[in-house]
């Protein structure tokens, strides 16, 4: 697979000074790629879209409005919303917005209204959701002021811009500090959005929901109360996604938002079938459940991999299972492979591990096995 930093590439470097050049009557292009260039292989991503945001800010006009002109009138035109289209002949898209993002995130703190105005154009062509976030941090209500008509918008990346943007805990972002500590001024926009008819949209207010809920899961647990009320297949998918990891965790006001009472079963396991693993390979196990109630029970069954730290210790992670109904009396037998193989999130340590279960919140079982590290 090609290293994610080569979406930043010499061609886009060469795309972005071929449109300066056409715009920009002093500008060196000769010199522009050769800047960047010269030090591009040896970046990452982000540092590389750092380092064609500092040298394109370096040759721009000195006032906000000549830059903001330039930057407007290299954007490629909209003949469509496919973010993931290269820039080319006829203007800078997808990720040649990073760069050009920094830039207004650089020189446009001092005018919002300017800034947002040219950075809702950029997002129709990629996204902004990391460019806004300084002036949020900067100002709350005046950015807020802005983005909130947004939800109305034609434009399905504008309407996304509004939830995305806005999320406390962006991966890749700045943390907005103050809304993780206080999320309630994004609570309406989120509202706004719910039932938006793109799931892209919809899926960033589920990831939106998801970051309110580490730091306020009572919240959270209320929203999905509210919003499983008469909700559609769309809306109800949306809240599922919202609540994972409240529901991963047992969360017990998320699975009363859910119908989901505490199990009444018997559980036989789980059983690890492999009691050696050799790294690269997979633990393999199975459970059975028999039902104790006098109802049909919805069961949400995940299971637990505790494995081991550097210090010695063992710390769980759950993983998402199946969800069954269980008729009374009924028994249900279960098998499961779980891979253990090289990831960029986990260093492993042999020795012993284990496995153990979460039904609706509530946790089963502790089934040893060796990690043996080859």
């Amino acid at each position: 697979m090609e290293p994610f930093k080569n979406k930043i590439s010499p061609d886009l470097v060469q795309c972005l000074g071929m449109h300066i050049e056409r715009h920009l009557e002093t500008f060196d292009r000769a010199a522009y790629e050769a800047a960047i260039l010269s030090a591009l292989d040896q970046l990452e991503l982000k540092q590389r879209a750092r380092l064609i945001a500092d040298e394109t800010g370096k040759i721009l006009p000195e006032t906000l409005d000549a830059k903001f002109h330039i930057l407007r009138s290299i954007l490629h035109p909209l003949e469509n919303e496919d973010v993931d289209r290269a820039s080319d002949d006829k203007g800078i898209r997808g990720w040649g917005m990073m760069p050009l993002g920094m830039v207004v995130t650089d020189h446009g703190l001092g005018d919002f209204k300017k800034s947002f105005a040219l950075l809702k154009e950029m997002t129709k062509r990629a996204t902004a959701e990391f460019e806004v976030r300084p002036f949020l941090d900067q100002d709350q209500d005046k950015a807020l002021s802005i983005m909130t008509p947004w939800v109305k918008d034609d434009s399905v990346h504008v309407r996304r811009l509004v939830s995305e943007g806005t999320r406390p805990r962006l991966p890749w972002g700045m943390r907005l500090k103050k809304l993780v500590k206080d999320p309630s001024p994004t609570l309406p926009l989120l509202e706004a959005l719910k039932d938006d008819p793109e799931e892209y949209v919809r899926r960033s207010v589920a990831n939106h929901l998801n970051d309110i809920a580490k730091d306020h899961p009572d919240l959270v647990a209320d929203i999905a109360r509210r919003w499983l009320k008469d909700a559609d297949r769309n809306r109800e998918k949306l809240v599922r996604h919202a609540c994972r990891s409240l529901v991963k965790q047992g969360h017990p006001g998320t699975l009363t938002a859910f119908g989901l009472k505490p199990p009444e079963i018997t559980v036989g396991g789980p059983n690890v079938k492999t009691p050696r693993v050799i790294y690269g390979d997979a633990v393999s196990f199975d459970v059975e459940l028999s039902s104790t109630g006098k109802k049909a029970q919805d069961l949400v069954i995940d299971y637990l991999v505790h494995f081991k730290k550097a210090n010695g210790t063992l710390a769980p992670k759950v993983f998402k299972w199946t969800k069954v109904k269980l008729e009374p009396g009924e028994m249900l037998s279960l098998s499961r492979d779980h891979a253990i193989r090289p990831i960029t999130t986990r260093v492993y340590y042999g020795g012993t591990q284990a496995i153990g279960l979460r039904i609706n919140g509530k946790d089963f079982g502790f089934s040893e096995f060796e990690l043996v590290m080859e």
